[in-house]
């Protein structure tokens, strides 16, 4: 199955998918399966795009809460950093790097 193919698929499922969440659903559905084939199959399709969705909206959920952390810090002005600031900063890190990972299946820290 090819890409425009699978968003084809996607909005046959779900005609109300934006054009953007249909791109970004069949970038991770594909990346995520093993064989684009297997996606000729309803279940097997509608099941890698409950999964997709599911890691869309978590990640996308953690990037808010992050993005948020981090704005609180810029207001702090450019003094020492604590303690606190440090793990706001690491744990930013760490969600953009599941960010990257959501979209290229590929870890981005080892």
């Amino acid at each position: 199955m090819t890409c425009h193919q699978l968003a084809q698929r996607l909005l046959e499922l779900q005609p109300s998918l934006s054009p953007t969440d249909v791109a970004r659903l069949t970038l991770m559905i594909l990346n995520q399966s093993t064989d684009p084939a297997d996606l000729d199959d309803d279940d097997t399709l509608i099941k890698a795009w409950k999964n997709a969705s599911f890691r869309l909206e978590s990640t996308s959920d953690q990037h808010a809460a992050v993005a948020e952390e981090l704005e609180a810090l810029c207001g702090d002005g450019p003094i020492e950093f604590s303690p606190d600031q440090l793990w706001v900063l690491m744990r930013a890190i760490k969600v953009q790097s599941q960010i990257l990972e959501l979209y290229t299946d590929q870890p981005a820290l080892v």
